[in-house]
């Protein structure tokens, strides 16, 4: 193993033990995870230090330059989340930016309020606009006790779609549960040799569009395929081992997250509304699948009001009450919803990772739309599903192709 991939497995398992959940998944040599386990509680300045001696030897290394370019890129985020440890002020955009390599602003209310008129008009009748929103969710729940089951069915026809279109080791498979009171909608956890555990929160069938979106973010073609095809490729046909861990609170984050945003559009396309209720009627499940989906595309242009509400808690001077108003007004949320989306911006740890939703999806997306006249969605997408691409990459391709289109006589 290359000595500075192994300094920045250490320096990411370090920052582990002080900060529960920052590593994401670790499938790579057992004794280094064994080494840092026996070791002393470190210092988050000494970590900030090693991160920073890392860098510097990084610029005379053998390694290739697509991973220079990516062990620098996570090692400068890792840098400044041991100094956040340390104590340093910073504010949520400085998080943002060093963490995420992206930056954040406010979005304007009119362009919400434009969002509601077309919820408005999907959704006619008498009663304020939230009602009616609640009242959709609750006509299109899957309820708990047959969650499990319609996801498995679900999966499993995702799983053949995927691996028609983007290939899957043999052996890879998921496992899926349901557990209760989760901040969370969904996790992926990534085990290695190609196997994931996927826990879903008993009340997830709730919201909109949660299956297949649920089943395509979190394994075919989203988290679990993206894992399962870097192995192969990059970790055992590749020797690259720094992909052997995913770490929070790096760029990988806001790219990985936007690819799984965009998984089921890859994957299924257009129609996937009424393609899902066939499939759910046969778990004797009900769901408006055409309206259902174009529910979905309009809740996504409401993301960004987490944003809005992260500034205003952290940068801004808001307190908690604000931000649950503000996110109850713009996203059209019932309580319980809000309170948990305040709480997860409130997170020590997660305060910033729901930038990777928004701004990744919008980053990922402008990149496929940005590919050649001749590439389909799909063939873009299994780039992303196989290499390791940073968001700095992504925008600089949307760029240049923004360039090119500004000669081209129309």
């Amino acid at each position: 193993m290359n000595p500075l991939v192994r300094d920045y497995l250490l320096l990411g398992l370090r920052l582990g033990r002080l900060v529960d959940g920052l590593v994401d998944c670790y499938y790579g040599d057992p004794a280094l995870r064994d080494q840092v386990a026996a070791e002393p509680p470190p210092d988050p300045r000494e970590l900030s230090r090693q991160a920073g001696r890392t860098l510097a030897a990084l610029d005379d290394s053998d390694l290739e330059p697509a991973r220079r370019r990516y062990l620098t890129a996570q090692l400068a985020a890792l840098r400044a989340v041991a100094d956040r440890l340390a104590g340093t002020p910073m504010s949520f955009r400085e998080e943002v930016r060093a963490c995420y390599d992206v930056d954040v602003t406010r979005t304007p209310p009119e362009r919400y309020a434009a969002v509601h008129d077309e919820i408005d008009a999907l959704l006619p009748g008498p009663g304020p606009l939230v009602d009616r929103v609640e009242e959709f969710y609750r006509r299109n729940t899957v309820p708990p006790e047959r969650l499990h089951r319609c996801v498995q069915a679900v999966s499993d026809a995702l799983r053949e779609r995927t691996r028609d279109r983007f290939g899957l080791p043999g052996t890879e498979r998921v496992e899926y549960t349901v557990v209760r009171d989760a901040p969370w909608n969904a996790y992926n956890s990534y085990l290695g040799g190609f196997r994931s555990a996927v826990a879903l929160n008993a009340a997830s069938g709730r919201s909109v569009a949660a299956l297949p979106i649920i089943v395509a973010h979190e394994s075919y073609p989203g988290h679990h395929t993206e894992h399962c095809l870097k192995e192969a490729g990059l970790v055992r046909d590749g020797g690259q081992d720094e992909h052997t861990i995913a770490l929070v609170d790096t760029p990988r984050c806001l790219v990985t997250e936007g690819l799984a945003e965009a998984a089921v559009d890859a994957v299924l396309g257009p129609g996937w509304g009424e393609w899902t209720a066939g499939i759910l009627a046969g778990e004797g499940v009900h769901v408006e699948g055409e309206r259902v989906e174009r529910m979905r595309g309009l809740i996504v242009r409401l993301l960004p009001a987490r944003i809005d509400a992260a500034l205003l808690l952290h940068d801004e001077g808001g307190d908690r009450a604000e931000a649950l108003a503000y996110l109850r007004r713009w996203m059209l949320l019932p309580p319980d919803r809000a309170e948990q989306m305040v709480t997860f911006a409130a997170d020590p740890l997660w305060r910033a990772y729901s930038v990777t939703y928004s701004e990744g999806g919008r980053l990922v997306d402008a990149w496929l739309a940005a590919r050649e006249p001749d590439t389909s969605l799909a063939d873009r997408f299994d780039t992303l599903l196989r290499e390791p691409l940073l968001p700095s990459q992504l925008r600089a391709d949307v760029a240049g192709t923004a360039e090119t289109t500004k000669g081209v006589c129309r």
